[in-house]
């Protein structure tokens, strides 16, 4: 296998800030404890290939219902790889659970951008059984996967990233 990326946690700052914007009845020092707790996204077995993330809370919702997730992580990798992610399988499978763009794609140059390169996630719950869904703190709730990609021979951009979600075709 080759190494080829780092997770790390973007600072307390992006982090609150980003938080409160999506869940703002936390108070400033739940979130920093929210933070401070969070976990960087591992796999679960040796032959795993997704990389688990964790919601930073319990998150409830009914079908149909949407959630923006600040992760607090973000990705350093190498160039001509991409972090693709997903749903967890069980979670996609019992509940719809989908990441409302269907795949997140994670540049290597997001890391760079004025948000630090933090990695949100926007999930619905799609059962059309009329399924809860729970997922409790801490709890893998999508998976990511490196893949390496190439370019075409007349490739030639140069163009550097400044910005977050549809910013490169700014």
């Amino acid at each position: 296998m080759k190494r080829i990326a780092q997770f790390e946690k973007v600072s307390k700052e992006r982090f609150m800030a980003d938080f409160k914007d999506s869940f703002n009845e936390y108070s400033e020092d739940e979130i920093a404890a929210i933070y401070d707790g969070m976990a960087l996204p591992k796999r679960a077995t040796s032959g795993s290939a997704g990389y688990d993330f964790y919601t930073p809370i319990t998150i409830n919702l009914e079908p149909g219902e949407t959630v923006k997730i600040p992760t607090g992580i973000r990705v350093k990798m190498e160039d001509g790889w991409v972090l693709k992610l997903y749903p967890r399988s069980g979670l996609g499978f019992k509940y719809r659970l989908q990441l409302n763009n269907t795949v997140g794609i994670i540049d290597s140059d997001y890391y760079y951008s004025d948000n630090e390169g933090h990695i949100f996630a926007k999930i619905t719950n799609d059962s059309n059984e009329g399924k809860y869904l729970r997922i409790e703190e801490k709890t893998g709730f999508m998976q990511g996967i490196f893949v390496e990609y190439g370019i075409t021979f007349d490739d030639e951009v140069d163009t550097i990233r400044n910005g977050g979600f549809g910013s490169t075709t700014k």
